[in-house]
């Protein structure tokens, strides 16, 4: 007999993700990170899936998971500014202004003309 949560075991990567951003858009960043970890679970090291559950996992208020995940993508592709913000951001919240500010000044490097960029490392930089 089935149960109510073998639907949800044959979703696909896709399904989930689209459902974990979904519940990210709408401010449930708890209930997007269970279901974005099971993305992850079937696509490892994708960054589209390491992205929003980082952005989960800072919203729900765990930036050292989100430090995780936003640096496992930065590992993949140093070029990624938004890594590099969100990973400036948790790093911040964990107290290493330090690499904070480090990434911070990469996302700006990077993207000059993302004032939410700039903005941030002002206010860093301020402190």
């Amino acid at each position: 007999m089935a149960g109510p949560m073998d639907d949800d075991d044959r979703d696909s990567a896709y399904d989930l993700f689209r459902r974990g951003t979904r519940l990210l858009e709408e401010h449930h960043p708890g209930a997007a990170a269970l279901v974005l970890e099971r993305c992850l679970a079937l696509e490892p090291g994708k960054a589209s899936i390491l992205e929003a559950l980082a952005r989960a996992y800072f919203e729900v208020g765990a930036p050292a998971k989100a430090a995780d995940r936003f640096q496992a993508i930065i590992d993949a592709n140093p070029l990624a500014h938004y890594a590099h913000f969100g990973l400036g951001l948790s790093r911040i919240r964990l107290g290493d202004l330090k690499a904070g500010r480090r990434h911070l000044r990469w996302a700006v490097f990077l993207r000059p003309e993302i004032e939410d960029y700039r903005r941030a490392l002002q206010r860093v930089e301020a402190a």
